[in-house]
């Protein structure tokens, strides 16, 4: 019997699956919440017409390019977060987590600068047509806010997730999407008395329902005896070998993000270059196709936790074997959400106010991404969970950033603005960049460099103190 047989047998399948439900419940609970939320918000807006959808789909580059940043250095202080959870060491996470905020924090003021003084430039990189730059600019100077709001949130959220409590992000979630799709209401239309501001209504509503989210989780941390909670001075007492440490392991999860974010924008560039009405059905297709695919990737999430926690406790054989039986679960989730991305999406298409051609080609788009969510959903499991966890963030972005940047990226341009093929070819083009990822992922996985113990030496405390709750 080989040894991957031997060690499949040693962790209860029952006992994982509740594992991962726990873990991964609430994470996917507040995705598909929030991505009906976006999808309410879509409507509200796409009900001002195609140039306004397409206005608000260029704007928010900027924001999911920050938020990839965001989202890969946070990534790459979980795997540290949850080895040192995996040892009940809280004194470090704290350390790690204003290591964390720190950091974005600080790229955020750049972006805020941007978008409060460059956002024509911004939009001209993402569209050539003037009507849709000039309703873009006031939507991303409104909400530039959110740069300096969204680091402090994201740091608290990963270290409340890597300490299993993934219930507090949840329901701090649903309170700022809520407040977001009610402001939207009332800022768009002019309703209760509010003034009628059409999309920058949106950037408004986003704005407030950031300081919403923020307020609670900073109330769950800091207003009750949460694990997390101590002294303010601790999260920024970080010595130089932690940061250090830390930081080796985001940089290539940022770059990775980072540059994914980057390159999957500049595939909106290039659809839409093709034509306001192709534009806009990308733009409506990406937040039907986020509503089911965000939750599937919670599975990633789980990973990066519960295996992270067996390789801090030492425990390679076991945490390969939940990585295996977790990168199976995420192939049936992705099959089973493609399937409902199928069953739903016609229906909610119905829903805008789009062109005959804009609708037709909306829906060819969305059969595309439907059937290759399962794809995304593997690729993405070991990149942000398998691989995260272990520490082997270089491998992974060299994997991402390759295939985006040498195979998706060129693609995109090559197919709409030479080839000149109809936006759901083009599309599908993009998506080879994920079977060729596939192939260097498995292999990787089965090769098991990933397993590695990253907390090696920072158990103790770096003042010499005793670990603390």
């Amino acid at each position: 019997m080989s040894l991957r047989e031997e060690t499949l047998n040693t962790v209860d399948n029952r006992a994982l699956l509740k594992s991962v439900l726990v873990v991964a419940g609430p994470i996917a609970l507040q995705s598909l919440i929030a991505s009906s939320l976006n999808l309410v918000d879509n409507l509200m807006i796409g009900a001002l017409g195609e140039l306004a959808l397409n206005a608000v789909g260029v704007s928010v580059q900027l924001f999911f390019i920050y938020w990839m940043f965001v989202f890969g250095f946070a990534s790459g202080t979980a795997t540290f977060m949850a080895q040192f959870y995996g040892v009940r060491d809280f004194v470090n996470i704290r350390r790690t987590t204003g290591f964390a905020l720190c950091v974005a924090f600080a790229m955020g003021v750049l972006f805020f600068l941007t978008a409060i003084l460059f956002p024509q430039y911004v939009l001209r990189i993402f569209t050539k047509y003037p009507e849709v730059i000039a309703a873009g600019v006031p939507y991303i100077r409104t909400g530039a806010l959110t740069f300096l709001l969204v680091p402090i949130t994201q740091a608290f959220t990963v270290a409340l997730r890597a300490t299993q409590q993934t219930h507090l992000p949840l329901i701090a979630s649903v309170a700022g999407l809520c407040t977001n799709t009610f402001m939207n209401y009332c800022l768009i239309y002019g309703h209760f008395g509010m003034p009628r501001l059409g999309i920058q209504g949106a950037a408004l509503a986003t704005v407030i329902a950031r300081v919403v989210e923020l307020s609670i989780l900073l109330f769950f941390i800091f207003g009750r005896n949460n694990v997390i909670k101590g002294p303010l001075r601790e999260f920024f007492s970080f010595g130089r070998e932690l940061a250090a440490r830390v930081f080796r392991n985001a940089l290539p999860t940022t770059i990775n993000e980072t540059m994914w974010g980057l390159g999957t924008s500049l595939y909106i560039a290039a659809f839409a270059r093709i034509s306001i009405t192709a534009g806009a059905a990308v733009q409506a297709c990406n937040t039907i196709n986020n509503m089911f695919s965000m939750a599937a990737f919670s599975v990633g999430d789980a990973v990066l936790i519960l295996v992270g926690q067996k390789l801090g406790e030492g425990k390679k054989n076991q945490a390969y074997e939940m990585a295996w039986k977790m990168l199976i679960l995420g192939i049936a989730v992705g099959l089973l959400l493609g399937g409902l991305t199928i069953a739903f999406g016609k229906p909610i298409l119905g829903l805008f106010d789009f062109s005959a051609a804009g609708a037709a080609d909306a829906w060819k788009i969305l059969i595309v991404y439907a059937a290759t969510l399962f794809l995304a959903v593997y690729n993405g499991t070991i990149v942000t969970g398998v691989l995260r966890c272990g520490g082997d963030t270089r491998f992974a972005m060299l994997t991402e950033v390759g295939t985006v940047w040498l195979i998706g990226v060129p693609l995109a341009f090559i197919t709409s603005l030479i080839l000149k093929w109809p936006i759901f070819l083009a599309v599908l083009a993009v998506k080879l960049e994920e079977a060729v990822k596939c192939i260097f992922l498995t292999r990787r996985f089965f090769s098991r460099k990933w397993l590695n113990n990253v907390i090696g030496g920072l158990g103790d405390d770096q003042d010499g103190q005793t670990k603390s709750n």
